[in-house]
């Protein structure tokens, strides 16, 4: 079989240096593709910037935070904040303190199903791709906890595992 005959006609068009490189560049790019589909990247987490009494509450309960919230491995988004924790790599749990409050609470979502677990009264809402937002409602600041799809059997579980350690560190 002549050797013309197995390199596609469409190389065969190129300059013969342009050919010998397109394997190998096609290759490297596929690599570089598939590397950078692996990245962990932390997806951009909107930091709380709470000021005053909020603030020192936020910080301890940051300080208070487990390692390890129902089986998923504490990994804080970078860079480092107080006012945010993360546990679980994809979809992983993200807890904001001292949030503004939310404007739904206002609106017709105001009345959606609010659980009370331990004192700790959650506000929850059902988001879009399938995940659940909670939010404390009457302490001294905003705890916001958001469930992707599929991190938790129970969508409503990291926030009643939460409770105990709000209700410590944000009075009512």
């Amino acid at each position: 079989m002549p050797r013309e005959l197995r390199i596609p006609k469409v190389l065969t068009a190129l300059p013969a240096p342009v050919r010998w490189l397109a394997v190998p560049v096609a290759l490297a790019c596929a690599v570089v593709l598939l590397i950078g589909s692996w990245s962990s990247a932390d997806p951009k987490v909107e930091v709380p910037r709470p000021s005053g009494r909020a603030a020192d509450h936020c910080r301890a309960l940051a300080a208070a935070l487990p390692h390890e919230l129902l089986g998923h491995a504490r990994h804080d988004p970078s860079p480092a904040s107080p006012y945010v924790a993360a546990w679980g790599d994809s979809p992983r749990l993200v807890l904001r303190c001292g949030i503004d409050r939310p404007e739904e609470l206002d609106g017709e979502h105001a009345t959606d199903w609010s659980p009370t677990v331990d004192d700790v009264t959650w506000w929850s809402q059902k988001l879009s791709d399938g995940g659940y937002r909670f939010v404390t409602t009457m302490r001294a600041a905003y705890v916001e906890v958001t469930v992707p799809a599929g991190a938790a059997q129970n969508p409503f579980d990291p926030a009643a595992a939460l409770s105990d350690l709000v209700k410590a560190n944000i009075p009512g």
